[in-house]
């Protein structure tokens, strides 16, 4: 679907409610397939939640989680302790192309048979589940926080539980956090301290009834972004969002920190979240943001940047290669071609202060990553832009569209 956004002046107050954390909710799937006994309550209804709740319900040999990689790694896990099962687990040409080695590797070194059907530490992989016995492993610490999680959410499964020794300094600390406090919230014990994640086995019930998901974070850095460009149009409307906590398990929360550099203030009431404009803000004409703890905000950063003519250097984003695209590659093509001037290595990324328009009706290619599409379309605050593909945002967020033109966004399509 190729998507027309008109140039807006301006918007109206409105309300949103956004579904649960796809993080969250793919966590405790998992947790809940692993220990029934409990329900879960306000669940993602994003493609990617959809995806894993199937997988584990199927008992086909071969399970296809499209382009999910979130469900690629917590399910590699998974399956690899449902002994005596045989699962071929497979995903989209991109899927296939992105390394699950370390995963791999760690989980044989505890005893997992697990083999690649084509390419040597990619999918698709072929995985024998037995029972695992070795209840020590050791990873490095700057990989990505979801093959860590991944072991994190069998441990409490395995007979000794699982003592998890991370090497070097840890990044996405957030998402780690997030899954000690789901563990606990169902009664398992563990901690994390220094660089060592312990993780008791669970031999008893678990210890709730219902597990409520909070919404997604993420999500929601797309109305911060809106709100921010709208002082291009000096608009003082307020957007609420729901449902939301201040103690939020999800690493994005820091979206309530990091847009104030650019003008956005964050209140809460009970569990509603408003966003308005700070009064008599001025913008700076550069800002610096280590997101190795947040990379998936990224996108929607660099582009509030680029429609504010605001410069920005991010750093910590080594993670962003390897998700459903190369999303450095695939913002500094598109910013390109918007006219930004915009530089990227394996790890960070460079906008300069834009100094003059954007160039008008410019089709953004989305690669197949929800992100791209979501975090280009408040441009339409600042110029008319195609987005192709616009159907991706089913991926995290199958409401987007529709939330958008609550807010007043003029949507045409075109094909």
């Amino acid at each position: 679907m190729l998507l027309k956004l008109h140039h807006i002046h301006s918007l109206k107050s409105s309300s949103v409610k956004i579904t649960g954390s796809k993080s969250e909710t793919n966590r405790l799937l998992m947790l809940q397939a692993l220990f029934s006994g409990f329900d879960i309550q306000n669940k993602s209804n994003s493609d990617d939640g959809a995806v894993m709740q199937k997988a584990l319900v199927s008992n086909d040999e071969v399970v296809d989680i499209h382009h999910a990689g979130t469900a690629m790694r917590f399910l590699t896990a998974y399956f690899t302790v449902q002994a005596g099962r045989e699962t071929l687990l497979t995903g989209s040409a991109r899927m296939q192309e992105r390394p699950i080695r370390i995963l791999v590797d760690a989980l044989r070194s505890m005893g997992a048979v697990i083999s690649y059907e084509k390419i040597e530490g990619f999918p698709p992989i072929r995985i024998k589940g037995k029972k695992l016995t070795k209840n020590t492993v050791t990873l490095k610490a700057n990989i990505s926080s979801q093959y860590i999680s991944a072991l994190m959410l069998i441990g409490p499964s395995l007979e000794h539980g699982l003592t998890i020794t991370l090497e070097g300094k840890i990044t996405s600390m957030p998402y780690i956090n997030m899954t000690l406090a789901l563990l606990h919230q169902i009664g398992v014990e563990a901690s994390f301290e220094g660089q060592e994640i312990t993780i008791k086995p669970l031999k008893k019930e678990v210890s709730v009834a219902a597990v409520i998901v909070e919404s997604d974070w993420s999500s929601v850095s797309y109305f911060y972004s809106i709100v921010a460009l709208l002082q291009k149009h000096r608009s003082r409307i307020q957007i609420h969002i729901s449902s939301y906590k201040k103690d939020s398990l999800q690493g994005d929360a820091c979206l309530q920190d990091l847009y104030t550099q650019l003008g956005v203030q964050t209140t809460f009431h009970d569990h509603e979240l408003r966003l308005s404009l700070m009064p008599e803000f001025q913008l700076p004409e550069s800002i610096k943001i280590d997101l190795a703890n947040a990379p998936d905000i990224a996108q929607t950063i660099a582009v509030t940047c680029l429609g504010l003519g605001v410069g920005c250097k991010l750093t910590g984003l080594h993670t962003l290669k390897i998700k459903e695209t190369d999303r450095l590659k695939a913002l500094q093509n598109e910013i390109s071609k918007l006219g930004g001037a915009i530089m990227v290595t394996n790890d960070t990324l460079t906008l300069e202060p834009q100094k003059g328009p954007l160039t008008k009706d410019i089709s953004i290619a989305t690669y197949h990553d929800h992100r791209m599409a979501m975090a280009f379309a408040p441009l339409a605050l600042c110029t008319s832009l195609y987005i192709e593909d616009a159907g991706v945002v089913s991926k995290s967020y199958p409401d987007f569209w529709n939330d958008l033109k609550t807010l007043g966004f003029e949507q045409e399509i075109i094909g």
